[in-house]
């Protein structure tokens, strides 16, 4: 799996949810070799770290 080079912060909040969901699938599937595993993780917790981030300002955006 090739982990993908957009900053999460450029990629819409459905996109980067579809991209956790395909990082997901494949550390369930074990289809990542251990060379990609760190860039995976690593991937994934910029993108749930961006997610949340959109997420509190969506809130915060509500309860004004």
């Amino acid at each position: 799996m090739k982990i993908k080079s957009t900053p999460p912060d450029e990629l819409s909040y459905d996109d980067a949810i579809l991209e956790l969901q395909t990082i997901l699938t494949s550390l369930q599937d074990e289809t990542l070799s251990i060379d990609h595993l760190t860039e995976s993780i690593k991937r994934a917790s910029e993108l749930l770290e961006s997610c949340n981030n959109r997420l509190r300002s969506t809130e915060e955006e509500v309860n004004k």
